[in-house]
């Protein structure tokens, strides 16, 4: 009986997720349309709502070309491990009280592991495919991976320290039992490096020099068509989510909020994460890409630093007042 519950946990939040990545995509179009005084899609379907089930089509009957001179094992496998490394992710994410596939006591460290499994596949897509270009975005991907892991590993210590627990459901009940019932206001420098940290890490603008389409064409994914572009486009969407979760789990209190929704127990969570998935398409309609080197130093000089100071910070407090 807790096997047939466990699969259909696992059914309802794959089929939330892949429906929210399929519509993640039309709604950045539409915002970003919107922030640039355009209209974004509209030709299929009203307001071209249909225009991410055309896309899907499109690309899945797509020719699927593979370079010549390309490690076909590899170039095969490498979109996959991105997407299940970025589906696995999902599994400890408590999106309301006694809801998550799996309630681990590493759930924190498990959600780090998947992320870093997931850059692999990255930096097997640029290698593996024998182009210059693709070579490029990968080596791009692994050293900002290395930098941008670091800070945002260390930006959840302070949280770490203050909840006790590496268990995310733990966490927000920590934070729900704290002063200000959230940890964004005493953890204000940790919550700022992982919000910076969590665009590197995603590949997204201002970070997204792995793609970088202005110097690279499309960086790791260059050799990529049909439905294996796809699936890294969808592992991109799912990396968002996954992010935006855990954002909201260890620095906005989780499902809790100012008052119980009736039959809406994830209302607020959800409310939460549709504010960091606009944050996303926020800033990649506002803000240029760094330059590589600006990149690398934000992390190593900036970020790092600051997230150590958290630590200090965190600790010190923790000491006098208990």
């Amino acid at each position: 009986m807790e096997l047939l519950w466990i699969l259909i946990k696992i059914v309802i939040v794959f089929a939330v997720v892949m429906l929210h990545v399929m519509y993640a995509t039309y709604f950045e179009r539409k915002v970003i349309g919107h922030m640039q005084v355009r209209m974004g899609p509209m030709r299929v379907g009203p307001h071209g709502i249909l225009q991410p089930i055309a896309d899907g089509l499109k690309l899945f009957f797509k020719e699927d070309i593979i370079p010549t001179e390309a490690d076909k094992k590899v170039f095969y496998a490498a979109p996959l491990i991105c997407l299940i490394s970025a589906l696995s992710a999902v599994a400890v994410l408590p999106f309301f009280e006694g809801f998550a596939i799996a309630n681990i006591n590493i759930g924190l460290l498990y959600i780090f592991a998947m992320s870093s499994l997931a850059s692999y596949g990255v930096v097997l897509a640029g290698w593996s495919a024998n182009s210059k270009y693709s070579f490029l975005g990968g080596l791009r991907s692994s050293a900002q991976v290395i930098s941008y892991e670091i800070a945002m590993g260390l930006s959840l210590v302070g949280v770490m320290m203050l909840s006790g627990s590496l268990n995310l459901t733990d966490i927000v009940h920590a934070q729900m039992n704290s002063p200000y019932k959230i940890y964004l206001i005493p953890q204000v420098i940790g919550f700022f490096v992982f919000v910076v940290a969590m665009f590197a890490e995603t590949n997204r603008t201002p970070f997204d020099l792995p793609e970088a389409e202005s110097e690279l064409v499309a960086g790791y994914c260059t050799e990529y068509s049909g439905m294996r572009f796809a699936l890294f486009f969808m592992a991109e969407y799912i990396g968002m989510i996954v992010m935006s979760c855990l954002a909201v789990t260890c620095f906005l209190g989780g499902w809790s909020g100012p008052f119980d929704v009736p039959g809406i127990p994830f209302f607020w969570f959800l409310l939460k994460v549709y504010f960091f998935i606009f944050l996303y398409y926020w800033v990649r309609a506002t803000l240029p890409r760094y330059r590589y080197d600006q990149l690398m130093a934000l992390g190593w000089k900036v970020l790092i630093p600051l997230a150590l100071f958290n630590i200090v910070l965190t600790g010190t407090i923790k000491s006098i007042f208990g």
